[in-house]
């Protein structure tokens, strides 16, 4: 058996700050785009968004909501792990925390 959770995104709310896809997931990483990448914010950057990073530089997506996902449970886990990390990368090159030992 299995149980669709997460099979349609709730996402709406988001397409004005966040670039979704035409059914309505978050767009990550690599999937944004030359375009997209292209434009502000990220044109400021000197680095292509992170794997999980949203067209909105900082803000990350994971699991189902996020677009081509594979939508398990694990993978969701893993995947918000992930974001963690890739969250405390953004904030040290970005100046915002210092690095504990």
């Amino acid at each position: 058996m299995c149980i669709l959770i997460g099979a349609e995104p709730r996402t709406r709310w988001l397409a004005e700050e966040i670039a979704l896809d035409d059914l309505g997931f978050v767009v990550t990483g690599s999937a944004l785009g030359a375009d997209l990448r292209g434009a502000h914010p990220w044109n400021a950057l000197d680095r292509d968004p992170y794997l999980l990073e949203t067209s909105r530089p900082g803000v990350f997506a994971a699991g189902d909501v996020r677009s081509g996902s594979v939508a398990r449970v694990a993978t969701a886990a893993g995947e918000g792990s992930m974001a963690v990390r890739f969250a405390q990368e953004y904030l040290l090159a970005s100046g915002s925390t210092t690095r504990n030992s």
